[in-house]
């Protein structure tokens, strides 16, 4: 079957720097995708609607791959709810809009399963959205990724663009932030059980009870189904124009914690502060559709978490010069 998209196409990555944006830019690399394009934060604001105009009038990329967002955890949504709407509608709208203005052959947006109602049927599938009220901790991001995935749908819809998008669970990986105040729960918790273990300490506190379920998938397996959309999947008339990416298994978070504590080597007592929101009570992607198209995640989640802490210890060991 033909690609839909061929090696001498101009591929532009926006956010080539982020955990997905730097797989998804070795991953086309080790595929023979050459004719890359990226660009530092310093040379394009993506907030900037004239500077990315301006930009892609110039550069004329022919693939465009959305990867750039403002993204944390539970605690950061809640206390910048503000520019976590106003910033990820900015960056969405002026890259969306410029690639339609310039006739971008195709376009890929990455959302987030967080576009989902809170008590969405189990697992989700992807006629769920709209369906509910969102997880109020991360409704403005939601709301976002939910703007932009309409606005591909919309330009789709009225004037033949070329726009798909892809609805990743839980993501985790190398890369990945470990800020104490606006990482995600899987990362945090590898931070947590890492200062733990070597400052002694005989004990780790964790928010919530622990009971939530979640579904995570690793950064290499997002990249590889990325790229893999774009070579295969041209949506029908009647279909959805997104579609759902993950694994189809979840985990609680104290079975997580538990994991990562025995990964990293940290023995002493896991406590759990309740007094911490929980979020949703279970986020299990329905991955059916994307599946029929031919593709399966790859990384086991054991395996993953491994190389992930493999990654962090080693980054830590360079930063501080041991």
């Amino acid at each position: 079957m033909k690609k839909l998209i061929t090696k001498e196409d101009k591929i532009f990555i926006a956010g080539h720097k982020g955990m997905v944006g730097r797989s998804i830019k070795k991953n086309l690399i080790s595929k023979n995708y050459t004719n890359l394009i990226t660009v530092e934060k310093n040379d394009l604001n993506l907030l900037d609607d004239l500077k990315v105009k301006n930009w892609f009038k110039k550069n004329k990329p022919d693939i465009v791959i959305l990867a750039a967002a403002k993204v944390g955890g539970i605690m950061a949504n809640n206390k910048y709810p503000a520019n976590f709407i106003l910033e990820n509608l900015k960056i969405q709208t002026n890259v969306i809009e410029a690639s339609w203005e310039n006739n971008i052959k195709r376009f890929l947006f990455l959302g987030s399963s967080c576009i989902y109602p809170k008590y969405a049927n189990q697992p989700i599938n992807e006629e769920e959205l709209l369906n509910g009220y969102l997880e109020p901790t991360n409704q403005w991001y939601a709301i976002a990724k939910i703007a932009g995935i309409k606005l591909c749908e919309a330009l789709r819809k009225q004037y033949d663009f070329d726009a798909i998008s892809l609805m990743p669970t839980n993501l985790y990986g190398p890369g990945d932030n470990y800020d104490p105040n606006n990482s995600h729960v899987l990362p945090s918790l590898i931070r947590k059980f890492y200062e733990a273990k070597i400052n002694n300490l005989d004990k780790v506190i964790c928010w919530g009870t622990g009971y939530p379920m979640r579904e995570f998938l690793h950064v290499d397996d997002l990249s590889e189904a990325s790229i893999y959309a774009l070579e295969n999947w041209y949506p029908k008339k009647e279909e959805l124009k997104y579609m759902n990416v993950g694994t189809g298994k979840d985990i609680s978070i104290r079975e997580l914690a538990t994991i990562i504590a025995k990964e990293i080597g940290f023995e002493g007592e896991i406590e759990w502060d309740v007094s911490k929101p929980d979020g949703t009570p279970k986020k299990q992607l329905n991955i059916s559709k994307f599946s029929k198209l031919g593709w399966s995640s790859k990384i086991k989640l054991s395996d993953g978490i491994k190389n992930t802490i493999d990654c962090y210890i080693n980054e830590n060991k360079k930063i501080n010069n041991i």
